[in-house]
């Protein structure tokens, strides 16, 4: 069964960027998380009617994905797991992938539909195991005839840019949603941190480590992603509780510890004593990563790089 989202126009501010003194358009990459609030309402409508397509409760799953969308993955295998108990379930980078091993359900993220190693994935347990797939562009190979059970097509969220930002929040709001969450508070979290400015002095810190615990530490980790690739910033990621057993070595003045969810305790005295500054700003985790994506594209451009053109990276990594 193929699900289409239908494309819908989004409202996005309309706002110049100034670089070396010339005002600029917007970056396509700066619209895009611009309008992740509509989307994420889109996505919250759209799951409300699934029922076969995506995992029911009691089903053993592996979700699949490479960069961003295996991330995704690790965040939805938490929640479902874990907060939903709807039952075990595994995330993969589907490159490693453990042949052999039996589940009820794959789902498969993919914004572009053309990865090898997903599409490899479902080739491989096609007619075997029942398949899903969330997608942004229903015009790729992942959409021929027989490969995958069920199709989601998120394209409304689906990007222009390299990085992605708008179609992973997207499939995760879906997610969310399906698993019972009402998504309400978090897209209203998400217009606050699209219009408030970000922390003051965070874009000119030298370092960024971003925390999380359970199902936020898949944020934390996209969030250290969106900053290597938009603005080649050093960043690393980690489960809060596990920050403290070395990492917080490196955390020190001009620095950032940067927490999704709640602080644990005692955590915030021992940045403290760093000279680290601690960024935790109480919004839905979701809505947070909004931030980091600012920030990003905040980093790039002061460093006088284009977000929209990130160095080595294409939008899909289609092998030989």
């Amino acid at each position: 069964m193929i699900l289409m989202g239908f494309k819908a126009k989004l409202s996005v501010p309309a706002r110049k960027r100034v670089t070396n003194g010339y005002k600029h358009s917007m970056s396509i990459t700066s619209e895009e998380i611009a309008s992740q609030p509509d989307c994420w309402e889109r996505a919250a409508e759209l799951s409300t009617g699934l029922t076969a397509e995506l995992p029911a409760p009691g089903e053993r799953v592996a979700v699949v994905g490479c960069g961003t969308s295996w991330f995704m993955a690790q965040v939805y295998a938490v929640l479902r797991e874990q907060y939903a108990d709807q039952g075990e379930t595994d995330a993969f980078a589907a490159s490693e992938f453990p042949a052999g091993r039996e589940y009820d359900r794959i789902v498969a993220i993919t914004r572009s539909g053309t990865t090898t190693e997903v599409l490899k994935v479902l080739r491989d347990v096609s007619g075997t195991t029942r398949t899903t797939a969330i997608i942004g562009d229903p015009d790729t190979p992942i959409a021929a005839p027989n490969l995958v059970d069920d199709l989601i097509v998120l394209d409304f969220a689906d990007e222009k840019s390299v990085v992605q930002t708008r179609f992973a929040t997207s499939v995760l709001a879906l997610l969310r949603t399906h698993l019972g969450h009402d998504l309400a508070p978090a897209v209203a979290d998400a217009r606050r941190a699209i219009a408030e400015p970000l922390p003051e002095g965070v874009v000119g810190a030298e370092q960024f480590t971003f925390l999380g615990t359970g199902w936020t530490y898949g944020i934390a980790l996209e969030a250290a992603l969106k900053m290597r690739e938009a603005a080649g910033a050093w960043t690393e990621a980690y489960p809060a509780m596990e920050y403290r057993h070395g990492p917080i070595s490196i955390t020190g003045p001009n620095r950032v510890a940067w927490a999704f969810g709640p602080v644990p305790d005692g955590l915030a005295a021992d940045i403290a004593r760093t000279g680290g500054v601690l960024e935790a700003s109480g919004l839905d985790p979701l809505a947070d990563l909004v931030r980091a994506q600012r920030l990003a594209v905040a980093i790039a451009e002061a460093r006088g790089l284009d977000p929209d053109t990130p160095r080595n990276l294409t939008r899909s990594v289609i092998l030989p």
